[in-house]
């Protein structure tokens, strides 16, 4: 999957599941305050991403992706290719 349609399916399923409008999903907005996650959202959107693109995102790395940009950036990097 080439990198822009990897992001533009992410922003489809982030839109779909937490109801924003399009053009607030930016590379370099914060992803909590964008889609206004609290803690127990934060880790189901972590679920769905990880079931939608069958990658795993250690607790760790968790705290990590701040941004948009750093979130596609990772799931990119560790898709299955």
């Amino acid at each position: 999957m080439e990198k822009q349609e990897l992001i533009e399916r992410i922003n489809e399923v982030l839109i779909e599941e937490f109801e924003v409008e399009a053009d607030v999903i930016t590379p370099d907005a914060d992803i909590k305050e964008t889609l206004e996650l609290d803690s127990l959202s934060l880790v189901d959107m972590v679920a769905l991403i990880e079931g939608e693109f069958k990658v795993k995102i250690k607790g760790s790395e968790i705290a990590q992706l701040k941004t948009f940009g750093l979130l596609y950036d990772y799931i990119y990097d560790n898709i299955e290719k």
